[in-house]
């Protein structure tokens, strides 16, 4: 049975072929669908039981949207989306992720050149024949061609962004959960690890009752195409072309085949030899010594049988992290690691009064209260972002709404603050004097995203240095597989964070990430301040703190280095130190 989720999955994809079939992310049809999309988020409530005219009565839901939304709970899918698929294959749409090719040119290329996916585009970039199109010419061609590179992006190894993936595992994990005959099922493989794009989605199902799951997995509504059809392993294609493997387990045996198929490779051989190495075996049926099973229903019994701490599928990369977590081992280190209930507000936090903001403050706020954070900051765009931007009276004016709304909560501090652009040589919105109004600033890069590294390093630098700031945004200011995002001198950047006193942020966003694992795992071996925040523009968006503390683990960040889990006092003394400065 649909759900909400499988709804707004639709709608998402709706929005993304009719963007392509109107050439326009900003056709009445789509923003039709991103507005639906929106109502039912903030409406909260199981919607498959409305009729269409109801499902009108959620704001944004119009008649056509409610009446496609009623067709597809109904139907299982929904005769227009069919349509757009056909027009536009996975392999076509995929193209569209890629800077420099909006819906026009992209209808463009594939009507003069015959460009049907990355293969082909690679091709008539070869030949040249890109830049004899109109609107285009060398220079796009070039770009287009180092935006390919830069996304490491390559015709016979398709990757699926995590913001694609995750959500789509969640979803087919929430219905096999809700099967009877399912007593547990869990993504696994490198989403779990929390890699940025992966291959495929493994998920591991435990259940007595192989034939009736696996005869419901072959009939659910993501299977586009069936690849394998056995008793005890399902593989299909969805709609997108991301291929999806299910698994079924006896239950005694989830924990060992959850902790194989999580991986990585090279974590699970450190571990089989460590196994080896006690006189027992390790396989995806368990830990066995002999005919007998140590353990095998759980990882955390197969760890500990290992004479190891538990290691969070975040960390599984084979990079220290089974040293670290060896109980015999009295060298051993294991970070104390963040972990989302450790957050104690959101620093990073933005409403309507941004021109992409689309929640009220009061609705915001009231989020974050539901939340029990301890404090806020609001951080709407300062006045060089352009359309997104506010200016020096405005803000004022949205002072004064803050300090008004923070009489209604007393045990949340909310915070008067400001996304500031990094500008082009590093300069930041607002006068000197104006920014110091402001309680808690984040810097952040959202132009210029082709100057050479030692450039992005100097400006970015620069903002660090400006005693108004208080930590750096989305350092990069990639969008995964869309946006390879600036390139940067990262020793220099994390020793200008150290020498300056401000904090990294862990940005929550799916598409972001951003500073990745990699980087986090640096600056945490540098002790530098690490903010974790959603970066929330709507009220649905607060689920992004969980993404962000588990980028924080994938990169071993302990829990005193970020800030936004220390108590209330100590992070409103540090804020205030940092203006002192």
């Amino acid at each position: 049975m649909a759900t909400n989720a499988d709804v707004l999955a639709m709608l998402d994809e709706l929005a993304t072929l009719t963007t392509l079939d109107e050439e326009s992310p900003q056709s009445f049809k789509v923003r039709a669908y991103e507005k639906a999309r929106l109502g039912i988020e903030a409406h909260g409530a199981d919607i498959t039981a409305l009729s269409a005219a109801n499902l009108t009565k959620i704001d944004g839901v119009g008649k056509s949207t409610a009446s496609k939304i009623r067709e597809f709970l109904d139907a299982g899918t929904v005769t227009k989306l069919e349509a757009l698929r056909a027009a536009y294959p996975p392999e076509f749409v995929r193209l569209s992720k890629i800077p420099g090719l909006g819906p026009k040119t992209l209808k463009l290329v594939r009507h003069e050149l015959g460009v049907e996916d990355l293969d082909g585009l690679k091709q008539a970039i070869t030949d040249q024949k890109l830049r004899t199109l109109p609107r285009m010419g060398a220079t796009s061609e070039a770009k287009i061609a180092k935006a390919i590179e830069r996304l490491g992006l390559t015709g016979k190894d398709h990757r699926t962004p995590i913001a694609e993936a995750l959500p789509l595992a969640r979803r087919l994990v929430d219905d096999l959960r809700a099967m009877p005959e399912v007593h547990a099922a869990e993504y696994c493989g490198s989403l779990r690890r929390m890699s940025e794009t992966i291959g495929d989605i493994d998920v591991t199902v435990a259940s007595t009752q192989a034939a009736e799951v696996m005869a419901k997995v072959r009939a659910h509504g993501e299977v586009s195409e069936l690849v394998l059809s056995g008793p005890t392993k399902t593989s299909f294609l969805t709609p997108s072309g991301l291929q999806v493997d299910v698994r079924v387990v006896d239950p005694s045996q989830f924990g060992a085949a959850t902790l194989y198929f999580t991986g990585s490779k090279a974590h699970n051989i450190a571990l089989r030899q460590r196994a080896i190495d006690r006189g027992v075996l390790l396989n995806e049926y368990g830990l066995v010594d002999g005919d007998e099973v140590v353990a095998s229903a759980t990882e955390q019994d197969i760890y500990a049988a290992l004479d190891l701490q538990y290691v969070p599928p975040t960390m599984r990369e084979a990079t220290g992290e089974i040293q670290a977590a060896a109980i015999d081992n009295d060298d051993a280190r294991f970070p104390d690691l963040v972990e989302l209930g450790d957050i104690k507000g959101d620093l990073h936090y933005h409403t309507d009064r941004s021109g992409d903001g689309r929640s009220s403050l009061a609705d915001m706020v009231a989020q974050a209260a539901a939340k029990g954070y301890s404090y806020l900051a609001i951080t709407d765009h300062g006045e060089d972002l352009a359309i997104n931007g506010s200016t020096a009276e405005q803000m004022l004016e949205h002072r004064d709404n803050i300090r008004e709304l923070q009489e209604q909560y007393p045990e949340m501090t909310i915070l008067f603050g400001c996304e500031l652009n990094i500008g082009r040589t590093g300069g930041l919105d607002y006068d000197d004097d104006f920014r110091a109004l402001f309680d808690y600033t984040v810097a952040s890069v959202h132009s210029h995203y082709d100057e050479s590294q030692a450039d992005q390093t100097a400006r970015v630098i620069r903002a660090i240095e400006d005693p108004t700031v208080h930590s750096i945004g989305h350092l990069t200011g990639r969008y995964i597989g869309r946006r390879p995002g600036i390139e940067l001198n990262i020793d220099k950047l994390l020793d200008a964070l150290v020498a300056n006193g401000v904090a990294l942020e862990i940005n929550g966003a799916l598409s972001r990430l951003d500073a990745a694992a990699d980087v986090v795992r640096r600056a945490v071996d540098r002790e530098v301040k690490l903010v974790i925040n959603s970066d929330s523009h709507h009220v649905s968006e607060l689920g992004r703190m969980e993404y962000g503390v588990r980028t924080a683990q994938r990169g071993w960040a302990q829990r005193d280095l970020v800030i936004n889990t220390w108590p209330r006092a100590d992070l409103l003394a540090w804020v205030a130190g940092r203006a002192d400065n």
